[in-house]
């Protein structure tokens, strides 16, 4: 399986594209489970199947570009709204990146290291390591990329976002993650109560860093991405639960930006699991 990932890693964008299209409707038709949760979660947001078949098409993109974000040459990269992210930083507050599961959530936070790292500091991000020992090692080291450092999701993975904001450095979440049992909150998703990450409201809260939210949107053809990133203004005297709201109808806001780049196929409302917390 490395082999594969790192003879993908070596192919043009328009071809893992193309091949990615049919890569997501061959899953749709072999999966029932999917294709079950895929229309269910497409039907609370309000969307029909003109959006469905552009989005089982760019669900199989994320599959297949994943390889040579992680381990390919550069891809190109426009940026709309960088004079935000430009002032978010120099507030010397710290910066939360907030990335929802929709476009190429893979190229945002390594596009902003590369941007912002070398006057700024590095983007510590968090993720969930792989439970196949040989994957998350090819993971680890994929992300572990000049300008950025990756902490797990735990006690101590927290401990170092906190450190990372407190210095005037960067942070990236994704905050539509389901997070472990205990880890979360119950709020309303596409009017429809999912558990959520309280991670990202917390920090906000304790830190008073200035938030960002930002997508990758996949250019037709191969031609790269672009990165799309606004400043969310927040209310610092609201409670755990608002924040945790307000952060979730910030993702929707972005998702109704491009309907057809999100992952309807993520188990948004499965209910969480047991993990060790430290």
């Amino acid at each position: 399986m490395s082999f594969l990932i790192r003879l993908l890693s070596r192919c043009p964008l328009w071809l893992l594209h193309g091949a990615g299209w049919l890569l997501g409707y061959g899953i749709y038709l072999f999966s029932r489970d999917y294709r079950e949760r895929f229309h269910t979660q497409l039907r609370q947001a309000g969307y029909g199947w003109s959006v469905g078949l552009r989005a089982l098409g760019q669900a199989g993109c994320s599959v297949l570009e994943s390889p040579r974000l992680w381990f390919g040459a550069p891809v190109p990269v426009q940026w709309d709204g960088q004079e935000v992210v430009q002032a978010a930083y120099a507030s010397g507050h710290g910066v939360i990146f907030l990335t929802p599961h929709l476009g190429c959530f893979e190229v945002t936070a390594p596009s902003a290291a590369a941007l912002f790292g070398a006057r700024y500091g590095p983007m510590t991000v968090l993720y969930r390591p792989a439970r196949q020992a040989w994957l998350a090692s090819m993971l680890q080291a994929s992300r572990s990329r000049q300008g950025m450092l990756t902490v797990p999701t735990n006690l101590l993975g927290v401990r170092k976002l906190l450190k990372a904001l407190r210095k005037g450095e960067a942070v990236g979440l994704l905050p539509d993650q389901v997070p472990p049992l205990g880890m979360g909150i119950w709020s309303p998703v596409w009017g429809r109560p999912a558990y959520t990450m309280t991670l990202a409201a917390k920090l906000v809260l304790q830190t008073g860093a200035d938030v960002v939210v930002a997508w990758g949107e996949r250019l037709p053809w191969g031609r790269g991405y672009c990165i799309h990133a606004r400043a969310l203004e927040v209310d610092m005297q609201a409670d755990l639960e608002a924040m945790v709201a307000h952060i979730n109808s910030a993702m929707e806001g972005l998702v109704r930006q491009c309907p057809a780049q999100y992952v309807w196929g993520y188990e948004r409302f499965k209910q969480p699991r047991q993990e060790p917390l430290a």
